[in-house]
């Protein structure tokens, strides 16, 4: 028999080195084992422009899948878009 395992949708997390509730989200996302990856956004230009295209100002910024932007840490929106809660 074969496990279906529903795949994760891929999560990118853009911080900056000072921000506490970036580190409030990656406490978050390894206590929930939710694979990501990290952008910090004060070495990539490009990174924080892109944030800012898409409505953020601030970090954290969580990116979903390809297209679904969550400004800040917004542990309800997050769960949503991931289909855990």
């Amino acid at each position: 028999m074969s496990e279906t395992k529903k795949r994760q949708k891929s999560v990118v997390l853009f911080t900056s080195p000072s921000c506490v509730w970036c580190t409030r989200a990656k406490n978050y996302f390894r206590q929930n084992q939710i694979k990501f990856k990290t952008i910090d956004i004060s070495r990539d230009t490009r990174a924080a422009r892109d944030c800012e295209r898409n409505g953020c100002r601030g970090v954290p910024v969580v990116l979903i899948g390809s297209s679904r932007w969550i400004c800040g840490f917004d542990q309800p929106k997050i769960e949503k878009a991931l289909g855990i809660k």
